[in-house]
């Protein structure tokens, strides 16, 4: 892409006890990584307090890194665990607002979208979508815990899908 500028994204698989980030390079064409790890709250702690510390974790990102945009897994219920998709959707607010915060635009993408990028199939499994992660960064190995990985992915399907919408104008 002639006339590209490198850009960081930021992937966040958001959650109270554990959000798993990436940030990446992108240069229009290839993805490098830059950071990646995790937000682990502790469980003995009240709601209030996990919140602030996964806000506080990422406004930290934010200002050490400073990325152009964060993507972001949208919240998914399944019907049999409703508190589940409520407890996700704190993370997910305190994360949303750290960005804005920061002045980072936030993407949101399905996580069947993020599995057809990743696999060519919206329904792959979480181990085939780990694999496309160590071979699309050329990693030694599968990133762990699973949260980093699912973090990378969601950064690597924004890079390619904001590359498309590029091509597309």
């Amino acid at each position: 892409m002639e006339g590209a500028t490198t850009k960081i994204f930021l992937g966040i698989d958001p959650g109270l006890n554990t959000s798993g980030y990436g940030l990446l390079r992108w240069n229009g064409i290839t993805v490098d990584l830059v950071e990646a790890g995790i937000i682990k709250s502790r469980a003995a702690d009240s709601l209030e307090a996990r919140l602030q510390y996964i806000h506080r974790g990422l406004a930290e990102l934010f200002e050490s890194f400073r990325p152009d945009a964060m993507a972001i897994e949208e919240l998914y219920a399944h019907y049999e665990r409703p508190t589940t998709a409520i407890l996700m959707g704190h993370a997910r607010g305190v994360i949303c607002l750290a960005a804005a915060q920061a002045g980072v635009p936030v993407f949101h993408y399905r996580a069947t979208q993020i599995k057809k990028v990743m696999t060519g199939n919206g329904r792959a499994p979480k181990a085939q979508v780990q694999l496309a992660v160590m071979n699309q960064l050329q990693l030694a190995s599968v990133p762990d815990p699973p949260d980093v990985a699912d973090a990378l992915a969601i950064a690597i399907c924004h890079a390619y899908l904001s590359r498309n919408e590029a091509l597309s104008r």
